[in-house]
């Protein structure tokens, strides 16, 4: 049978362990995985966009698609937006090439600086 004394430092250890478990664990915060799905929403809505992944055309459905998914197999190194936005949405991993955004007017950006801008205003 444990002691008061012995409960009160069991108890005191877990609270200190208990957060650090979660983020090695890969939860990710309830408002970064927010912030991240905020962002590939609002590539899904540019439906007057362009996405140019390689030198390949992609429409906003493929892309937030792809974005989903490159989230997904990258969430153990992906802890904020700000790190969504540097490891999976901006350059490609194979070519180190940027991605583009071409919207209707003929205007090309890369994703990452425009995506930089609309996390701003998710703010």
């Amino acid at each position: 049978m444990l002691t008061h004394c012995a409960l009160v430092t069991t108890a005191l250890l877990w609270l200190l362990v208990a957060p650090s478990r979660t983020i090695a664990d890969g939860e990710l915060p309830a408002r970064e995985r927010t912030r991240i799905e905020q962002l590939i929403q609002h590539v899904k809505e540019l439906k007057d966009a362009v996405f140019i992944r390689n030198d390949v055309e992609y429409d906003a459905a493929a892309a937030a698609k792809f974005l989903q998914g490159k989230w997904e197999a990258n969430k153990g190194a992906i802890r904020t937006a700000e790190q969504f936005i540097e490891k999976a949405a901006s350059i490609s991993s194979t070519t180190g090439k940027p991605y583009l955004i071409r919207f209707k007017d003929g205007k090309e950006v890369k994703s990452g600086d425009y995506l930089e801008e609309r996390l701003k205003t998710l703010e």
